[in-house]
């Protein structure tokens, strides 16, 4: 009985903590756009070829900080903007459950880089776009000075998932659900 109480407790924090994060710390349209800015200049910076392959895609959706936290039940959830041609066309949210060892909280960034219009135009026109279900996503990977553009990409939509230490591997988007969001 005891550990059902706990549990529960345990639910309760977590699912406050997230009902918590999407309606009151809602960030501005500003506080977005400054976020991306810098998002994006960190991955120009850490991903050898990177500012030659952004201007390669046909659009870039972008979430300056994905907080994920969990006590055996976890949650996670960002805002972001999508950019075609450089400029801000619509602003996202993500968000994503979890369930199993887990325990604490976590800060990343996440950048989906649309590599074809068929796949930005799916995105675009979904009511809410989940990874694995409505598309898929290839997180990259690659060596130490290897530069982006030499990669053959077979999934239309590159992931990239960076941590408050650089770009992060074997990481996982499955289960991450985008919907669009009115700033």
């Amino acid at each position: 009985m005891k550990t059902f109480k706990n549990m529960s407790c345990c639910l309760i924090i977590v699912f406050s903590f997230l009902s918590f994060s999407q309606t009151s710390v809602a960030a501005s349209a500003e506080e977005i756009e400054i976020g991306v800015d810098a998002t994006l200049d960190r991955f120009r910076d850490e991903v050898s070829g990177g500012n030659k392959f952004l201007q390669k895609a046909k659009g870039v959706l972008v979430f300056p900080s994905v907080i994920k936290a969990g006590f055996v039940v976890g949650g996670e959830y960002g805002e972001g903007a999508l950019r075609i041609g450089g400029k801000t066309v619509e602003y996202y949210s993500t968000a994503g459950a979890s369930l199993g060892f887990q325990l604490g909280a976590q800060s990343k960034s996440v950048v989906l880089v649309f590599l074809t219009k068929k796949a930005l135009s799916d995105f675009r026109k979904s009511d809410g776009w989940k990874v694995g279900v409505d598309g898929s996503v290839a997180i990259v990977e690659w060596g130490v000075g290897e530069d982006i553009n030499t990669i053959d990409f077979n999934d239309p939509i590159a992931g990239f998932v960076f941590s408050n230490k650089g770009l992060m591997y074997n990481l996982t988007l499955e289960g991450s659900k985008f919907t669009k969001i009115v700033k």
